[in-house]
C-alpha cells in the first residue's frame, strides 16, 4: 500500500467482498482469492468509497487499464452495476445459475439459441421465481421420472427463454442488464 494511504475500513471492504460473492466481480472469471481495487485510482480520488471499489481477482487487477486487451474503467463501473442489479433482484441459486449458463455458452458447450435444460430439485420454482418472473427462465416437462443430476435428485426443469439467453450473455459481456442503464 502506498505510504500515507489509509487502509481500506474492514466493514466497507467486507461490503464490497459480500457484493461479488468472495470472488472476482468479472462475471467470466469469478475467481479467488480477490484484491480490492479502486474503480478510479486512490491517487485521483483520495478516498475510500464503496462506489468507488470493486473485488478483482488478481489477474483481473493487473489488467486494469485502458489499453488493448485490458479492462477500462467503464467494463469496471459496469460490472460493479450488474452487481448491484443481480444481488438485489436475484436468489442466490438464480445468480449462480446465470454464472453457469454464461459458462456454458462462453465454452461453447451450448448454443443460447437452444439453451440446455437445468434438471433441479422439487421447490426449485420458489428460488428461481424472480427469474421466471422476469420472463428469463421458463419450467419445462421433465421426463422419466426422477433424475439424479450431480448427486441431487432432479424433479423439475428449467430453460432459458430467448430473453433469458439475452440477459444472460449481456451479464457475461459487462453490457447494462436494466434497460434504463443504457447510455445514451
Amino acid at each position: 500500500m502506498p505510504e500515507g494511504r489509509p487502509a481500506i475500513p474492514a466493514e466497507l471492504r467486507r461490503r464490497v467482498l459480500v457484493e461479488a460473492g468472495h470472488r472476482c466481480a468479472v462475471p467470466t472469471c469469478r475467481q479467488h482469492p480477490v484484491d480490492i481495487e479502486h474503480i478510479d485510482d486512490w491517487a485521483k480520488v483520495k478516498k475510500h468509497e464503496f462506489e468507488n471499489l470493486i473485488a478483482l481477482c488478481p489477474t483481473c487487477h493487473r489488467r486494469k487499464g485502458s489499453g488493448p486487451d485490458q479492462i477500462d474503467r467503464k467494463a469496471l463501473r459496469q460490472y460493479k452495476a450488474n452487481l448491484a442489479v443481480l444481488n438485489s433482484r436475484y436468489s442466490d441459486l438464480e445468480r449462480r445459475l446465470i454464472e453457469t449458463y454464461a459458462n456454458i455458452f462462453r465454452t461453447g458447450k451450448a448454443d443460447p439459441a437452444n439453451p440446455p435444460v437445468m434438471p433441479l430439485g422439487t421447490g426449485s420454482w420458489l428460488h428461481l421465481m424472480y427469474l421466471v418472473r422476469d420472463g428469463y427462465l421458463i419450467q419445462v416437462p421433465w421426463r422419466g421420472g426422477q433424475a439424479i443430476f450431480n448427486g441431487v435428485p432432479a424433479l423439475e426443469a428449467y430453460r432459458l427463454t430467448p430473453a433469458g439467453a439475452e440477459f444472460v450473455q449481456r451479464w457475461a459481456a459487462a453490457q447494462p442488464l436494466d434497460p434504463g442503464d443504457e447510455e445514451a
